[in-house]
């Protein structure tokens, strides 16, 4: 199968990649990346990394031409303007991202029959359930890029595969978990929010399930995050446990407590229940306790190795 993935050099991306080339068990499928000298490896799948350099997903023009030239029949699309914040004030930009780029998406892998697979978010819900989101709740986003996550979703066609996630974390670029481990080599007591609860999603953990129900075009919406839920003030204390350092360090604070204030509202409830993946028989992905253990050793050799 030839799969064009958008967003690769995220760290969801390169774990998506990783997942392909066989270096996290996908099912007992065995994959390799088609590289600048062909691919390596005994090919199943061909895999074409793109990301802003390459395929810019708010030009139509540029996504029709990538995929008329590479003819994916599998699209996972990761690709998105995420900087949560900054999308309150870059309104246009957020929309043309992630909304109109998954029209381009959308409309180019129409015209060629393949199957889209997007990454969606928990902020498309406003944070007010007094339970665990299923699938089928109505979002309701409160911030610009909740709404625009929101766009894109119903920019898809029938059939697409829409995977929510949420706090996600990955050995490659900036998250919360590498955050704490530099916080941690400071001193003085860290400041944490305990009013926003969620449920912290690996990239290695998530990859892996998102080419599994891309691979099978598995339809709709599903929920897919780490078991398990917390607050970041409790997720910062157990990065602090797990790395050897006091997690006494860790404080709670209010959101309305937070210096400077952030420009986007953070839904206060956003834990997700991944309903459709448990009654479609898919395995749940692990306690993000173990996780965090896995990601924590990881980030620790890459320290050690620089």
């Amino acid at each position: 199968m030839r799969i064009l993935i958008t967003g690769a050099d995220g760290q969801l991306g390169r774990d998506l990649l990783d997942a392909l080339a066989g270096q996290v068990p996908v099912g007992g499928r065995r994959c390799a990346l088609l590289g600048p000298e062909g691919p390596r490896d005994e090919l199943s799948h061909e895999v074409l990394a793109t990301d802003i350099g390459n395929m810019r997903v708010d030009d139509r023009d540029a996504v029709g031409h990538v995929f008329e030239e590479f003819r994916p029949q599998l699209v996972l699309h990761g690709g998105a303007f995420t900087a949560v914040d900054l999308c309150e004030a870059e309104v246009d930009t957020a929309y043309a991202v992630n909304a109109v780029g998954t029209r381009h998406v959308a409309e180019a892998a129409g015209r060629i029959g393949a199957h889209v697979l997007y990454v969606s978010t928990d902020y498309v819900f406003d944070g007010t359930a007094q339970r665990p989101y299923r699938e089928w709740d109505p979002p309701c986003p409160t911030s610009v890029y909740g709404a625009s996550k929101l766009a894109g979703e119903r920019e898809l066609r029938p059939g697409s595969t829409i995977v929510r996630t949420s706090w996600l974390c990955g050995a490659h670029g900036t998250n919360m978990v590498a955050t704490a481990l530099r916080l941690a080599d400071g001193d003085g007591v860290l400041r944490f929010v305990d009013d926003q609860h969620g449920s912290p999603t690996f990239t290695a953990d998530l990859a892996p399930a998102i080419v599994t129900l891309g691979l099978d075009r598995r339809p709709g919406i599903f929920h897919v995050t780490n078991s398990g839920a917390t607050t970041w003030w409790g997720f910062v204390r157990a990065v602090l446990a797990e790395a050897g350092a006091d997690p006494e360090r860790v404080l709670p604070i209010r959101t309305e407590e937070l210096d400077p204030p952030r420009p986007a509202p953070r839904p206060a409830y956003s834990v997700l229940d991944n309903m459709a993946l448990r009654l479609s028989g898919l395995p749940a992905l692990p306690d993000w306790h173990d996780a965090l253990a896995r990601l924590v050793l990881a980030l620790k050799t890459q320290r050690a190795a620089a």
